[in-house]
């Protein structure tokens, strides 16, 4: 049975934010933005629906999805880009896998403890993000 990762989840680290970005073709001036941020994350999981909201205070993106069902993911304010989305269970791991311009583009969410761990992939980079479990 995957976990529940329902919660709220305070931003502790990341690693190789930036040229995670250049890979998905961010200007400078906006990796230079994104990288400053210190996101947060609320989670909602319910069943097999989520709804995650990554939190910053530039501005917030909520993805709200049935586990398991494709759906177009509009990445415009990240990206400018729209991409066909599922995002299903791989054991204790919540995986997404975002089909579009990009090759090799999604994301994985586990928990270690307390911590929520994200990585991040797009063509050849890798960003791995922790989050605190607060609430």
């Amino acid at each position: 049975m995957p976990p529940n990762l329902t919660g709220y989840y305070r931003f502790v680290s990341q690693e190789n934010m930036d040229n995670y970005l250049r890979a998905l073709d961010i200007n400078v001036v906006l990796r230079k933005l994104v990288c400053l941020l210190k996101p947060d994350k609320e989670i909602i999981h319910t069943g097999d629906h989520m709804i995650i909201r990554t939190i910053t205070s530039l501005r917030d993106y909520v993805m709200d999805f049935d586990l398991g069902v494709q759906f177009e993911e509009d990445l415009g304010p990240v990206d400018g880009r729209k991409c066909q989305t599922t995002v299903s269970w791989e054991g204790d791991q919540l995986v997404c896998e975002q089909l579009g311009e990009k090759r090799n583009r999604g994301w994985r969410h586990w928990l270690e403890g307390d911590q929520l761990h994200l990585r991040m992939t797009a063509e050849d980079e890798v960003c791995v993000q922790v989050f605190q479990k607060v609430k």
